[in-house]
């Protein structure tokens, strides 16, 4: 079986979602992250798109690398599920910050 390349189009990131910290509850609990409907809002950049097309026909260059760690929007990627993994497509503008 052969694995599925995906190459973002655009201003588009490909983004593989980071665990986040279990959550503790008052009483000393810890919560799965499946306990919390709230999709992550931390990832690893898998691949980028070459760029934004601008009105003068030029490409904007990506602000993101393949290897960052970056933090996002909540509601701003679109969820996609290449070889049974799960992944995150999402604009640039959609990346709030790159964690250094």
């Amino acid at each position: 079986m052969s694995k599925m390349n995906i190459k973002p189009l655009g201003d588009r990131v490909l983004i593989e979602p980071l665990d986040q910290e279990k959550e503790k509850t008052k009483s000393g609990i810890y919560l799965p992250q499946t306990a919390s409907k709230e999709r992550p809002e931390k990832g690893k950049v898998v691949a980028v798109g070459p760029g934004k097309l601008m009105d003068n026909g030029k490409k904007s260059p990506m602000s993101v690398r393949v290897g960052d760690e970056v933090l996002f929007t909540k509601y701003g990627p679109n969820e996609i599920k290449v070889d049974e993994k799960e992944y995150l497509i999402a604009k640039e503008e959609d990346i709030l910050a790159i964690l250094e």
